[in-house]
C-alpha cells in the first residue's frame, strides 16, 4: 500500500499549512510599512503571535555597556531569532522525511539469532501409537516399545533478512516529492531569514528615530529653559508682564512631558529589538550607527519585477511545492501499477545430539491492486486538489509580487521626496526661529511668537525624523519586495 511504502504522503498534509503560513507571513509583511513613526512601539508584542518578536537569549545581562551596530544586530538577529529557529526545525524535520523516503529504495537486512531449552510433545505433531508401529516396521531389529512421545532438546538458531523493494511507481514519485519538499523547507527558511533581517533592521531604525526625537526634545526643552529664566530676569526687572513668563514656564514644562515620553517610547522600541536577536532586556546597548540615507539608483518597475521572480524565497518555495503536488498526484496514479518485491533469508538451526543445518528461502512477489477502485480515485482526487490549489496560489503570487513591488517603488519615491521637504522645513523653521529670538531679545516681541516659532520648529524636526525612518522603512520593503534584502540591506541603506 502507499502509505507504507511513501510516508511522504503524510508529510505532504502536515507540511503544507506550515510553509503557507511561513508564505502568508512574509509577503504579508513585505508590503506592511508605516506611513510614519509608531505612536507607540511597544504594544506588548508577543513571540506567541509572532515568533519573531521573540529570540533564544543564552547570555544574561551585565553592566557593561554593549555597542550595537546595525550589522551586529542584524548577525545576532540571524542567529538567535526564535522565527529563524523554527524555520530551520522545521526544514531539519522535513530532511529526516527525506531519509524515510530514501530507505523505501534501499535493502531492508536485518539479523535475528537466539537460543533455549525446548520440550516438545510429539504426539501434538501426529506421531501417534500406530505411527511408531509402523516405523518400528522399516527397522528390524529396533525396539520402540520405550520411545518416549516427550522430547527435549537445546535450539540453538541464527538467521539473516533480506527485503528490497524491486520497482514500485509510488516509491519512485514519493521520493520525488520528498526531494521537492526539502527544497521548498529550504526556501522557507530563506525566506525567514529575510523576514528576520526586515524586523531587526526596522526595529533598529524605529530605536534611532525615536533617539532623534529624544534628542530634539531635550535640545527644545534647553531652549526653553534659556527663555524662563530670561522671561523671569525681565519680569522681575519690570520691562515685561507676568504674562511672558507664565507662557514660557508653560511651555518650558509641557517640553519637559514630550521629553519624559519620548525616552519611554525610545526605550520601548530598544527593549523590542533586544528581544528580536537574543539580547536580555536589561542589557545596556550603544547603537553607533546614525540614521542612514542613500538615495536609490532610479530603477523601473519592470526590472525590479524580473529581479523578484529570480530571488524571492516565497515565490521559489511556491514551485517547490508545485513540483511536490506534481509527484504526490504521479504517486496516487501509480497505486494502480503492480509493485515487485524480493524477500529471502538464510539461516542455521543446531539442535543438540542431532547437529545443525542450513536454511533459505528467495521469495519474489508480485502485488497488484484489485477492487480498490473507491480508495484509488479518491487519493487522485484529494492530489489532484491539491496541485490545482497551488497552481492557483503561484498564479496569484505572480500577480502580488508586481503589486508588491510597484507599490514599494512608488513608496520609495514618495518618501524620498517627503524627506527633501521635511529638510526644507527644518532649515526655514530654523531661521525663522533665529529670527523670531533676535527680535525677542530686543523687546521688539513678547514670548508668544517665539513659542510659536519653537512649536514650528519642534513639529518640523519631527517630521524630518518621521520622513527618515519612513524612507529607510519602504527602502526595506523594496528589498524585500525584489527578495535581495538580507544580501544587499546595506547597499539599500547606504551602510
Amino acid at each position: 500500500m502507499l502509505v507504507k511504502e511513501m510516508p511522504i504522503s503524510s508529510v505532504w498534509r502536515v507540511r503544507l499549512p506550515v510553509f503557507a503560513a511561513i508564505v502568508a507571513v512574509s509577503s504579508t509583511v513585505a508590503v506592511a510599512q508605516s506611513s510614519d513613526l509608531p505612536a507607540n512601539p511597544s504594544p506588548n508584542p508577543s513571540s506567541v503571535s509572532n515568533p519573531y518578536f521573540g529570540s533564544v537569549t543564552l547570555h544574561p545581562a551585565t553592566d557593561e555597556v554593549m555597542k550595537l551596530s546595525l550589522d551586529d544586530a542584524v548577525q545576532r538577529g540571524l542567529t538567535n531569532n526564535l522565527g529563524l529557529k523554527q524555520a530551520e526545525q522545521n526544514e531539519r524535520a522535513v530532511h529526516g522525511e527525506l531519509y524515510e523516503a530514501v530507505q523505501s529504495f534501499l535493502p531492508t537486512i536485518d539479523v535475528t539469532g537466539g537460543t533455549g531449552y525446548n520440550e516438545y510433545n510429539l504426539a501434538a505433531y501426529g506421531f501417534s501409537s500406530s505411527v511408531l508401529h509402523n516405523i518400528a516396521g522399516q527397522f528390524p531389529g529396533e525396539d520402540f516399545s520405550n520411545f518416549s512421545l516427550i522430547t527435549r532438546a537445546d535450539v540453538t538458531t541464527g538467521r539473516i533478512n533480506y527485503q528490497q523493494t524491486i520497482f514500485s511507481g509510488p516509491v519512485i514519485s514519493g521520493y520525488k516529492a520528498a526531494r521537492a519538499a526539502e527544497k521548498s523547507a529550504y526556501f522557507g527558511k530563506e525566506s525567514a531569514r529575510g523576514e528576520v533581517v526586515q524586523q531587526v533592521a526596522t526595529a533598529y531604525l524605529a530605536v534611532i528615530a525615536y533617539a532623534s526625537d529624544v534628542e530634539n526634545a531635550k535640545a527644545l526643552m534647553d531652549a526653553d529653559k534659556v527663555l524662563l529664566d530670561q522671561a523671569h530676569d525681565k519680569h522681575e526687572a519690570g520691562t515685561v508682564a507676568n504674562l511672558d513668563e507664565l507662557r514660557a514656564r508653560v511651555q518650558y514644562q509641557q517640553q519637559q512631558q514630550k521629553v519624559v515620553a519620548s525616552e519611554a517610547k525610545r526605550d520601548k522600541a530598544e527593549i523590542l529589538l533586544k528581544r528580536e536577536i537574543g539580547i536580555a532586556p536589561g542589557q545596556k546597548v550603544e547603537l553607533i550607527d546614525p540614521a542612514p540615507y542613500n538615495e536609490l539608483v532610479a530603477r523601473t518597475p519592470e526590472d525590479l519585477r524580473t529581479e523578484a521572480y529570480s530571488n524571492r524565497q516565497d515565490y521559489q518555495n511556491l514551485q517547490a511545492q508545485q513540483v511536490e503536488a506534481r509527484m504526490i498526484l504521479s504517486a496516487r496514479k501509480a497505486e494502480r501499477f503492480p509493485t515487485l518485491s524480493f524477500k529471502g533469508n538464510y539461516g542455521v538451526t543446531a539442535v543438540s545430539t542431532v547437529g545443525s543445518h542450513g536454511t533459505f528461502s528467495a521469495v519474489g512477489t508480485v502485488s497488484v491492486p484489485i477492487f480498490q477502485e473507491g480508495t484509488l480515485r479518491g487519493d487522485k482526487d484529494v492530489a489532484l486538489a491539491q496541485l490545482q490549489g497551488i497552481s492557483q496560489q503561484l498564479g496569484e503570487l505572480r500577480g502580488r509580487i508586481d503589486q508588491q513591488v510597484r507599490s514599494a517603488l512608488l513608496d520609495v519615491q514618495a518618501a524620498q521626496q517627503l524627506v527633501e521637504v521635511a529638510r526644507s522645513n527644518v532649515d526655514l523653521a530654523s531661521r525663522a526661529l533665529s529670527d523670531e529670538t533676535d527680535r525677542f531679545n530686543a523687546g521688539l516681541d513678547d514670548t508668544l511668537p517665539l513659542v510659536r516659532a519653537q512649536a514650528t520648529l519642534s513639529s518640523a524636526q519631527t517630521n524630518l525624523v518621521q520622513s527618515l525612518y519612513q524612507f529607510n522603512q519602504s527602502k526595506l520593503v523594496l528589498a524585500r519586495s525584489t527578495g535581495v534584502l538580507e544580501q544587499q540591506y546595506r547597499t539599500y541603506l547606504g551602510r
